[in-house]
């Protein structure tokens, strides 16, 4: 026989382990998003970089200045430079990219 006490510690742990279900699919679903956003980000970088480079390549575009502040500036910090552009940190990303299409 059940008691009412023991019914009540049942449904509780029912409801917890749902919730913990519920939570680590949200976890997932985000990890995920998170890294298809740092994807995008690298390649934005990655597009900025190589246009700023571009522009630069004969010393009087418009992006001469920033191209030269992105080399200038740039401090590794976790596998990744921060540079000062117009007083603003932004991060370059580094060139090293796993394509997986």
């Amino acid at each position: 026989m059940v008691t009412y006490m023991q019914q009540q510690i049942k449904q509780r742990l029912q409801e917890l382990k749902a919730e913990y279900e519920a939570g680590q699919n949200m976890l997932s679903e985000l990890e995920t998003k998170q890294a298809n956003l740092q994807q995008t980000l690298l390649r934005i970088s990655g597009a900025i970089q190589v246009l700023e480079e571009l522009l630069a390549a004969d010393g009087s575009g418009p992006g001469a200045e920033e191209a030269e502040m992105w080399q200038r500036h740039s401090e590794p910090v976790n596998g990744n430079d921060v540079v000062a552009i117009n007083g603003q940190e932004h991060v370059k990303f580094t060139r090293k990219r796993h394509l997986s299409r």
